[in-house]
C-alpha cells in the first residue's frame, strides 16, 4: 500500500465514515440540505480544518455548564473519545453533504437521543439537551470555530459575504434539531458569543474534561504528533477571552509554531485524501 492510502486510512478511522452507515456518493443527483454550490460544502470539505475547528469548539462548548453536564452525565466519551468524535463526525459529514433522506434520518435520531439527555449540571441548575436555548449554544460554538479554522487554515480570503452565507445555511440544521433564535451572520455570531460570556465557567469538571480531550488517544503512533498539533491549534482557535476563561493561554510564538505545523499536515492530507465526504458527495452530483 502506498504512502497516500496509508495517510487516507489513517484518517477514515477518526471520522465518521469508518463507520459506514450511511452511502455519501448515493443517489446520484439528490443535492442534499445544501448542494455543492453552498458555503458550507466548502467550509465542511476540508478535514484538517475542520478538525482543528472541531477540538476548538469542544473546548469552548465545555464552557457552559449544562452542556458540559451533557456529557458529563450521558456519554462514555471519557472510556471512547475516539468513538465521540467518529458519532459528531458523522452527524456532521452526513448533514452536510449527505442525500436529503439520510441527512433527515440522522437529525431525527439525534433529536430523539436529546430527549433522553437530562439532569442537573454542577451549579445546581436543570438543564435538557433538547432544550432551544442549548441547542443553539452548541451549534454557535461549533459553526464559529469551524469557520474561523476555515478562515485560518484553508481560505482566509473568503468574503464576508459568504461567511454570512455559512451561518444562514449552518443554522438549517441547528433549527431542525430545535433550536430557536440562531445568529445567522458574522457581527449576530459575535454578538451572541458576548452575550453569552457570563454564563460561562471553567471549574475543575471542565478541566479535567480538557485534560482528557488533550491526552485523547491517536489512531496510530505516527497520527501522535498531528494530534498533538491539531490540538494546539484548536486552543489557538479559541476566541482570547475564551483561552483565559479556560486557562489555555498560547503565546503568539508558540501560535506561529503551531500554524506553520498544521499548513505542512494540511497540505499533506489534502494529497491523501482522495475519497473523504467532500469527494463522495461532489461524485454524487456528477462534479
Amino acid at each position: 500500500m502506498n504512502i497516500r492510502k496509508r495517510i487516507e486510512q489513517q484518517v477514515f478511522r477518526l471520522n465518521g465514515l469508518s463507520l459506514n452507515e450511511f452511502d455519501i456518493s448515493q443517489p446520484p443527483g439528490d443535492p442534499g440540505l445544501f448542494g455543492p454550490d453552498s458555503v458550507i460544502w466548502r467550509v465542511h470539505g476540508d478535514f484538517a480544518a475542520m478538525m482543528c475547528g472541531g477540538i476548538s469548539a469542544l473546548l469552548l462548548q465545555m464552557l457552559h455548564p449544562a452542556a458540559l453536564a451533557g456529557v458529563w452525565d450521558h456519554s462514555n466519551f471519557r472510556d471512547d473519545m475516539l468513538g465521540r468524535l467518529r458519532r459528531t463526525s458523522q452527524f456532521i459529514a452526513v448533514t452536510t453533504f449527505g442525500n436529503q433522506q439520510d441527512a433527515h434520518t440522522l437529525i431525527e435520531r439525534v433529536k430523539r437521543i436529546h430527549l433522553r439527555v437530562t439532569g442537573v449540571d454542577n451549579a445546581g441548575q436543570p438543564y435538557a439537551a433538547s432544550a432551544p436555548h442549548l441547542l443553539t449554544w452548541v451549534h454557535v460554538a461549533e459553526t464559529s470555530r469551524f469557520l474561523a479554522a476555515h478562515l485560518r487554515y484553508k481560505n482566509p480570503h473568503l468574503s464576508l459575504i459568504e461567511q454570512d452565507r455559512y451561518y444562514q445555511e449552518a443554522a438549517l440544521i441547528a433549527e431542525s434539531l430545535g433550536a430557536e433564535q440562531v445568529p445567522k451572520s458574522v457581527a449576530a455570531v459575535e454578538s451572541y458569543l458576548q452575550a453569552m460570556r457570563p454564563q460561562l465557567v471553567c471549574d475543575a469538571r471542565t478541566r479535567e474534561v480538557t485534560q482528557l480531550l488533550m491526552n485523547a488517544p491517536a489512531p496510530s503512533w505516527q497520527a501522535k504528533p498531528v494530534m498533538r498539533a491539531m490540538m494546539k491549534a484548536g486552543i489557538g482557535l479559541l476566541p482570547d477571552w475564551a483561552q483565559q476563561l479556560a486557562e489555555l493561554p498560547i503565546s503568539p510564538v508558540q501560535q506561529r509554531v503551531v500554524d506553520g505545523q498544521i499548513h505542512l499536515v494540511a497540505g499533506l492530507l489534502r494529497w491523501s485524501i482522495q475519497r473523504g465526504a467532500y469527494a463522495r458527495a461532489m461524485q454524487r452530483m456528477g462534479r
